[in-house]
């Protein structure tokens, strides 16, 4: 993603374009692993030595509060930070830790439609994220 295309994003939500912010949102993007605010900061701290741990959190905060990110959570409590905001799914692998996009139109649909016959009393549904948890397997174990 082009700076010009960060700076659009960040203008489009009403945001001041800071050094800070550019440099965290463009390390979400090329790290392309939903990563952890360490990560974030760990990647920035090359060229941006000066923007603390502190700040990368509440500039995380900002871009999840303007849905410019989403945050996701492990099974293992850790919050990591997705740049694609469309709607989607992750598959989470509990050995690795490593969290994949998913994406499934017919998944959105059906989930989509079981919450509009069903509807929860005294709530509106906003949003559905599934993450689904398991394991990568070897070509020589089966499915079950």
């Amino acid at each position: 993603m082009s700076t010009e295309e960060i700076t659009g994003k960040l203008t489009e939500k009403g945001l001041k374009v800071t050094p800070q912010r550019m440099a965290i949102y463009e390390a979400i993007v090329k790290l392309k692993n939903h990563p952890t605010a360490e990560n974030i900061s760990e990647y920035i701290r090359k060229n941006h030595p000066n923007i603390s741990v502190g700040t990368v959190y509440k500039v995380l905060d900002v871009f999840a509060e303007n849905r410019l990110i989403q945050k996701v959570k492990t099974e293992k409590d850790v919050m990591r930070y997705d740049a694609i905001v469309e709607n989607h799914h992750h598959i989470y692998c509990s050995d690795s830790d490593r969290i994949e996009d998913y994406f499934d139109n017919e998944l959105n649909d059906l989930l989509e439609t079981y919450f509009k016959k069903k509807k929860i009393p005294d709530f509106k549904v906003e949003d559905i994220k599934l993450q689904i948890i398991g394991k990568y397997i070897q070509n020589n174990e089966t499915l079950t």
